[in-house]
C-alpha cells in the first residue's frame, strides 16, 4: 500500500471524527470513510496519528467538555452528558486520565492543560514534504494589516535549543504546547509559534519558542519547562489572511501571508519595525480564521 493511500485514509477517518464529535462514532463508518478494512483502518490510523480512532474521538470531545468547564457555568454532571458519558464519575476519570486534573478542580481553577488538538494529517505530511495541494480551490492572496495596541505584558513561553521552524521546534519540543497555552483563560491570543529578537535570547537557546501574552498581572504556577518574560507596551502590526474551504490549505495559507508580511514596507504608513520589543507571532493558519502573523512597530521619525 503506498503512503499516500494511508494519509488520504486516515485524513478521511480523521475528518468523519470532527464532524461527528456530537454523535456515535462506530467502526463501520470509519471503516466506510476510510475505504478499508476494520483492520487496515485502524493499523493505519495508529501509524500515523499515533492514536486509535476511538482515543482521538475522546480526547477531543474531553478537550471541548474542557473548554466548556472553562468557559461556561455549567454543571460538570451536565457537561459529561453532552460528551457521550454515561456518568459522572466515568467522565471524571476520563478527564483525569486526559488532563492530570478533575473537572470539579480545573472547573474552579483553568490552570493550562494540555487540550488535545486536531491537525490533519494530509496538511502536515504536505507540510513536511514542502508540497502544494494543487489540486484544491486556489486560496485567495488578499491580506489585510491590523494596528493593535498592547499593553506592558507578560510572555508565557516554552524555549527551544537549535530549533529554527515550526516542524524543527515540534521534532524537538513535541507538539503539546499548542494544546497547553491555548487552554490559558487569560491569553490576549491563541498559541502562537515566536521568532525571538536577540535580547530576548538567553545562553544554550535558539530564536525559535513557542508562547501567549499574558496580562502583567498573571501569577498562576507555569507548566514544566516553560518561563516567563515581561514585555514593554508595544504596537502590534497583525497581518490576517482570509478563511479558506479545505481544512488542507494550511501550508498554502501561511506561505501566502509569509510573502506578504516580507514584502510589506511598514515606512510608508508611518511605521518602523521594532523586533527588539517583542517576538515575531506566527499563529499558524485554520480554515475558519484563515492564517494570522504579527509583528511589532513603532512610530517611525520624521526626517
Amino acid at each position: 500500500m503506498e503512503q499516500s493511500d494511508k494519509i488520504a485514509a486516515v485524513s478521511r477517518m480523521q475528518a468523519y471524527i470532527v464532524d461527528h464529535m456530537g454523535g456515535e462514532i462506530t467502526l463501520e463508518a470509519l471503516c466506510e470513510a476510510a475505504q478499508y478494512s476494520r483492520y487496515h483502518a485502524v493499523r493505519m490510523f495508529k501509524e500515523l496519528t499515533g492514536s486509535t480512532p476511538f482515543a482521538y474521538a475522546r480526547a477531543l470531545r474531553l478537550t471541548k467538555a474542557a473548554q466548556t468547564l472553562r468557559d461556561s457555568p455549567e454543571k460538570v454532571v451536565d457537561i459529561a452528558l453532552e460528551s457521550g458519558f454515561d456518568s459522572h464519575d466515568g467522565f471524571t476519570r476520563a478527564f483525569a486520565r486526559q488532563f492530570d486534573i478533575t473537572p470539579q478542580k480545573y472547573s474552579r481553577e483553568r490552570p493550562p492543560v494540555r487540550w488535545f488538538i486536531h491537525h490533519s494529517i494530509d496538511a502536515y505530511y504536505r507540510m513536511i514534504k514542502g508540497e502544494s495541494n494543487m489540486n484544491k480551490e486556489a486560496i485567495s492572496r488578499t491580506v489585510t494589516v491590523t494596528a493593535v495596541e498592547r499593553p506592558a505584558r507578560k510572555l508565557i513561553l516554552l524555549r527551544s535549543a537549535r530549533a529554527t521552524e515550526y516542524l524543527s521546534y515540534c521534532e524537538e519540543i513535541g507538539c503539546e504546547w499548542e494544546g497547553l497555552l491555548n487552554s490559558i483563560p487569560e491569553k490576549f491570543d491563541t498559541a502562537a509559534l515566536l521568532t525571538l529578537p536577540g535580547n530576548l535570547i538567553t545562553p544554550g537557546t535558539g530564536n525559535t519558542a513557542a508562547g501567549v501574552e499574558v496580562p502583567q498581572g498573571y501569577a498562576k504556577p507555569l507548566p514544566a519547562g516553560y518561563g516567563m518574560i515581561d514585555l514593554p507596551a508595544c504596537t502590534l502590526l497583525y497581518f490576517q489572511g482570509v478563511p479558506y474551504s479545505d481544512e488542507d490549505a494550511y501550508c498554502e495559507a501561511i506561505d501566502i501571508v509569509e510573502e506578504a508580511v516580507d514584502a510589506y514596507d511598514p515606512t510608508r504608513y508611518g511605521w518602523a519595525f521594532a523586533d527588539a520589543l517583542a517576538p515575531r507571532l506566527h499563529f499558524g493558519a485554520s480554515a475558519e480564521t484563515g492564517a494570522r502573523m504579527a509583528r511589532p512597530v513603532v512610530k517611525a521619525k520624521v526626517s
